[in-house]
């Protein structure tokens, strides 16, 4: 199979994203979070090192919630009826999603603070 030429490879990647926009309420929510960090980065004139973080901990919990997306999208393929270890994996996908998100909401408050509250 030849690969497709680089703006191809792109325009399924950007094609990728708009359906995770359409279609995933998290991601959309995650989303408005990230829309909100980028209003916040500039209200609040946060560092370029700050912002860095921030950003940073947006993308990853976006992709984080896209890996998820596939993870369940494969197992609903592979088993569409209910099965306790599809369930397992499914779960433990979206703990990792949980995870990364509550983890950026500590950085989120740790930088945030300062800007802030002083």
């Amino acid at each position: 199979m030849q690969k497709p030429p680089l703006h191809k490879s792109f325009l399924n990647a950007f094609h990728g994203v708009f359906l995770m926009i359409k279609t995933e309420r998290n991601f959309q929510i995650e989303l408005l979070a990230f829309f909100a960090n980028l209003f916040f980065i500039f209200y609040l004139h946060l560092s370029a090192t700050d912002a860095a973080i921030v950003i940073f901990l947006s993308f990853a919990v976006l992709s984080a919630e896209i890996f998820n997306t596939a993870v369940e999208r494969i197992c609903d393929i592979i088993q569409p009826d209910f099965d306790k270890r599809i369930g397992f994996i499914k779960d433990i996908a979206a703990g990792a999603v949980l995870l990364l998100a509550i983890a950026s909401v500590i950085v989120g408050v740790l930088v945030y603070w300062k800007y802030i509250f002083t």
